[in-house]
């Protein structure tokens, strides 16, 4: 099949690899032009503007957008005058599910078909293939069943679920049409939820481990420090990396995310190129959004979304106005760090 692909980044010009290689045709644009000469070559064809784009592609057309969910909009709209009845727009970005439907929604008047397509696999997609979560509709997803299928990791990328004993359906070759528009993108947003607390558990318990020697520190004895009651107990120095190697080989929470984290800290054991700011990108306070309003408890992806905003710092106010009702009810003396 041939397909064109729009925003270059660090997952669509691998996705575009993935394709050729399993001989697909592809037609690129970036508004960076060196990425877009960057991966010309066999089987793929570079495009000046997103008009010339959808000119070089064949009819009906499918394009895949792979870009920022701030920007999809406004190449949308720059986008949609060019195409024609029966072509197709696929987002494979992590656009917010309700916009989904409203696009969906306002390009079927023009007769062109919307997919959403929550892509999961980062950068390691190239060679281990991205798990798909598709929604739209049925003909048009099963038209594009090619393009999905060399996308995703394959059936034997996998063990086989010992469990399971359905035959049909393709989510043991790592795609799954999930629904009507939206569905997909709302599957990776609850799936990018799932992530923020996977992530947030592991980088809390690592720091238990590598703060399991506070008993061996000279703690100040004051009134505003509660004191470590057995320091005894809290005096190992335990490799924080190793530990990390270790939970990789046979444990329960052997992953990938532990592999990832072990390699981080395999090259830099105190990751001193961090600043620990971790950004959020909207899944996860969407599927917090979405477990309020379906009355779904959440509790740790809820935790998991406060931890990354304390991280930049968006709780020092909360903290200051702590501190002077400290100050106010007790006359405690704020402790300089």
């Amino acid at each position: 099949m041939q397909l064109g692909m729009v925003g270059l980044g660090r997952m669509g010009a691998n996705l575009v690899h993935r394709l050729v290689r399993d001989g697909h045709r592809s037609v690129v644009y970036d508004v960076n032009a060196d990425a877009v000469n960057d991966l010309e070559g066999e089987g793929i064809v570079g495009a000046s503007s997103l008009e010339d784009l959808v000119a070089k592609l064949d009819q009906p057309r499918a394009i895949w957008l792979m870009l920022p969910a701030a920007v999809t909009q406004s190449a949308l709209d720059e986008l949609t005058p060019h195409l024609a009845s029966g072509d197709v727009i696929i987002d494979g970005g992590n656009s917010y599910y309700q916009d989904d439907i409203t696009r969906a929604i306002a390009l079927r008047a023009s007769g062109i078909h919307y997919v959403d397509c929550g892509t999961s696999g980062g950068v390691w997609g190239l060679e281990r293939g991205y798990s798909l979560m598709i929604g739209g509709e049925d003909e048009v997803v099963a038209r594009l069943d090619p393009i999905f299928k060399t996308i995703a990791p394959g059936r034997g990328a996998s063990e086989a679920t010992p469990g399971r004993s359905r035959t049909d359906g393709t989510a043991p070759e790592g795609y799954l049409h999930c629904g009507a528009n939206g569905a997909g993108h709302f599957v990776k947003m609850v799936h990018n939820g799932i992530e923020y607390g996977m992530m947030a558990s592991i980088a809390e318990g690592l720091s238990i481990i590598k703060h399991a020697n506070v008993g061996l520190a000279k703690v100040t004895a004051d009134a505003e420090t509660t004191p470590l009651r057995d320091p005894s107990f809290y005096a190992y120095d335990i490799d924080v990396a190793e530990v990390a190697e270790v939970w990789r080989h046979g444990s329960v929470i052997s992953s990938w995310l532990m592999d990832l984290t072990a390699d981080a800290l395999a090259r830099s054991p105190e990751l001193s190129e961090f600043s620990g700011r971790v950004s959020d990108s909207g899944e996860g306070r969407w599927t917090v959004e979405a477990a309020i309003n379906e009355s779904v408890p959440a509790p740790v992806i809820s935790a998991a979304l406060w931890q990354r905003y304390e991280s930049r710092g968006e709780g020092a106010f909360t903290a200051k106005v702590l501190s002077a009702m400290r100050s106010e009810f007790g006359g405690h003396a704020e402790k300089v760090s």
